[in-house]
């Protein structure tokens, strides 16, 4: 038995001793490999449950349905709402705590109405290391962690999900649509909406791996390192501009970077160094 299996195995076990469980499932490959464990180790005593909401793409849903489907997974909507909450809003590198709080407060209440164990979400042991405010909220509403219990890494769970013929297995790194806007700009419908119309244009340009990035009256294009040279192209850089100028953009850029995960984390240290009196 290799490693990835031996962790499964730890990690099916751990499940087990669970009496029932609700899975935070948003269709990634994390939440969707640990609500395929969770219901190859308790059947019908777990529900996958998704939160709907602005910041949740049409995309995200669908991906998410088709895994329901392949496994016949138990598993429901719910809506939250963190939109109204102005700290949300407010879109400071805290952000995600505040949807983590909203989310996992709607889940304790399912919990509390059906008589669930526990909440469970899909932190893996790779997500220690970037900025996850939400990691924050996760431990005060006591939510369970079994991949990063188990020990499991992203490529565990992308070659586990890949041998279980998961659907979303090897579907590129995603977050809410919120992410991709920069911090400081206040997050809202009309916004999410842009990011959102802006992605599924890129997409239907064929990339694969990209994020739109929201500042304001710019708009920063990351597109995956081994799919820029196609980008650079300029006649594709006219259809960058003919997407974007009519969402309302001013000036379009593409990041020569590419794309890379928490890009947008490297603004926290300008902005705690900005809000530090010198000495």
């Amino acid at each position: 038995m290799g490693e990835p299996e031996a962790k499964e195995q730890r990690l099916l076990e751990q499940l087990r001793e669970v009496p029932s469980l609700v899975v935070a499932y948003s269709g990634g490959v994390d939440s969707a490999y640990l609500a395929y464990a969770a219901h190859q180790a308790l059947g019908d005593r777990m529900l996958a449950v998704t939160a709907l909401s602005a910041s949740y793409s049409e995309r995200d849903r669908q991906e998410a349905q088709a895994v329901v489907a392949r496994f016949k997974l138990p598993h429901e909507f719910i809506t939250t709402d963190e939109l109204s909450n102005p700290a949300y809003r407010a879109n400071n590198p805290e952000r995600c705590y505040f949807c983590k709080d909203e989310l996992f407060d709607k889940l304790d209440e399912l919990v509390a109405q059906r008589g669930f164990a526990a909440v469970a979400y899909g932190i893996n042991v790779d997500d220690q290391g970037d900025w996850r405010p939400g990691q924050r909220a996760a431990r005060e509403h006591k939510v369970l962690t079994p991949l990063l219990d188990a020990g499991l890494t992203k490529a565990d769970i992308r070659e586990l999900a890949r041998r279980a013929e998961v659907p979303v297995w090897n579907r590129p790194a995603s977050a809410c649509l919120s992410s991709r806007i920069a911090y400081g700009i206040e997050v809202t419908p009309e916004r999410l909406a842009i990011v959102e119309k802006g992605e599924e244009a890129l997409r239907a340009l064929g990339f694969r791996q990209f994020r739109v990035r929201h500042h304001d009256n710019l708009v920063r294009l990351e597109i995956a390192p081994e799919e820029l040279p196609r980008a650079l192209n300029p006649e594709m850089a006219h259809r960058f501009v003919e997407i974007f100028k009519p969402l309302g953009f001013a000036y379009i850029t593409l990041d020569l970077e590419g794309y890379r995960t928490g890009s947008l984390n490297a603004q926290i240290v300008r902005i705690k160094e900005s809000a530090t009196p010198p000495k």
